[in-house]
């Protein structure tokens, strides 16, 4: 079945550009150009992926993206119009998976494109996989703090930990390499992937998120700690 993709763009002519080149590829998709019609169309497509400029009408594209993060776990791409880091840093923090640089090759936003589509297939997989084993949970426990593997669940102190997919992936890869300090260039690697094209920030702004969640004070942490000049080490 053809994955479907949301292509949030205000420009005409990038839009048109941009929806001919994804359709030739086979997917199905769909184009809107501002940031409200943006929430409509994510809410009735539930698309695999979602393009989305950060300029545009009605409402910009970091508000879009803090909104159906809230909603939704549909990768986001984000389109920046300036090589500024502070829109990249901004973009993941409100939840965009990956960012891109205007203006772009259409052969680099393919790639993206195409990796983002490719981790959202293994992440389902995985999912149902779980979902039809008929196994006993296998359990990671640091105290009050469980990630269950079968399930793809967190829980902390008995209360279910809401967590993104790749803040998930994070944690668990984390925890499999327990007190050993990782350097944010091979967490990117392994937890991204090799095609992901992005920096050490990236690392940076997910474990600031996960410490929001697991740590009882995010300013102290004791799980996840920081290992000056060289990365991150997980306590447990």
């Amino acid at each position: 079945m053809a994955e479907t993709i949301l292509i949030v763009e205000d420009e005409p002519s990038l839009q048109e550009t941009l929806t001919y080149n994804l359709k030739k590829e086979g997917y199905i998709v769909e184009s809107v150009g501002d940031g409200r019609s943006a929430l409509e169309s994510a809410r009735r497509l539930k698309p695999d992926l979602i393009v989305l400029d950060i300029m545009l009408p009605e409402m910009d594209g970091f508000e879009v993206a803090r909104i159906l993060r809230k909603e939704m776990t549909t990768s986001i791409l984000m389109l920046t119009a300036r090589d500024d880091e502070i829109d990249r840093v901004v973009g993941l923090e409100v939840g965009a998976d990956d960012y891109l640089t205007k203006p772009f090759s259409m052969r680099e936003l393919m790639a993206r494109v195409k990796a983002q589509l490719r981790r959202t297939r293994l992440l389902r997989e995985e999912m149902g996989n779980a979902k039809s084993a008929d196994i006993p949970h296998e359990k990671l426990t640091f105290d009050t703090l469980i990630i269950d593997l079968t399930r793809r669940e967190v829980t902390l102190d008995s209360e279910v930990v809401a967590l993104k997919p790749k803040e998930y992936e994070l944690l668990l890869f984390l925890a499999e390499h327990r007190r050993q300090m990782l350097t944010r260039e091979f967490i990117l690697e392994r937890v991204w992937g090799w095609d992901f094209i992005g920096d050490s920030r990236t690392v940076d702004v997910h474990v600031r998120w996960l410490r929001q969640k697991i740590e009882k004070d995010s300013a102290s942490p004791v799980r996840i700690v920081t290992v000056r000049g060289g990365g991150y080490r997980f306590e447990g």
